[in-house]
């Protein structure tokens, strides 16, 4: 199911409540201070994913350089464009990406501003963006700032990562080996992959 590219995905009291980058990073620390996730559902192996999620994201942080195409494509963009992502601290996909998402809106010298909400606090907008009936996460809404409305999206992860997903699936891999396998996926891949699908995607824009 697809929006209509004249709607505003969320109204805009929810983008302004929406998270940076920064907040929401903020967040995860807290709440693991507090020995939870984001989230209604709380475990213990959540709370674990999320605070393996903060190293991942901590070293992406530090180690992502934008490629040089990738860079000028943000910055030339003659339109600005508001990149709204759907996650949740927990998700290990989200922990790959998003680092990478907000990279290049740093690199697009404003023509790109991020906000980050989370997947379960808002239902009907992630009803919106599933993958194959699933509510796969991250999601990337590129929208037009004044209006909200949606003009492409992105997500859950990169295409050889979801073939990967989508066989790892079907043979019946235990979570363990689910895990390992996706990230040691893009442990290799040291994030190439991401920013050639996200080169595509600005190069779509306007």
């Amino acid at each position: 199911m697809s929006v209509s590219p004249a709607a505003p995905v969320l109204p805009a009291a929810s983008v302004a409540e929406a998270y940076t980058y920064q907040a929401y990073r903020q967040l995860i620390d807290d709440l693991l201070a507090q020995g939870k996730a984001t989230g209604p559902k709380q475990s213990e192996e959540l709370t674990a994913y999320s605070a393996l999620n903060v190293q991942r994201m901590q070293r992406l942080d530090k180690t992502v350089k934008v490629q040089p195409a990738l860079a000028a494509a943000a910055a030339g963009l003659r339109q600005r464009y508001l990149w709204l992502v759907i996650t949740e601290g927990w998700c290990g996909d989200a922990a790959q990406l998003l680092p990478i998402i907000e990279a290049v809106a740093q690199a697009s010298q404003g023509r790109l501003r991020t906000r980050y909400v989370l997947r379960d606090e808002h239902p009907e907008l992630m009803g919106q963006y599933l993958t194959g009936g699933g509510r796969a996460m991250p999601k990337l809404l590129v929208l037009h700032p004044d209006t909200l409305a949606e003009t492409t999206h992105w997500g859950p992860r990169p295409a050889p990562a979801q073939a990967l997903v989508l066989k790892l699936k079907a043979e019946g891999a235990t979570h363990e080996e689910f895990s390992l396998q996706l990230h040691t996926w893009y442990a290799h891949d040291r994030t190439q992959t991401t920013q050639t699908e996200l080169l595509a995607l600005v190069q779509g824009l306007e």
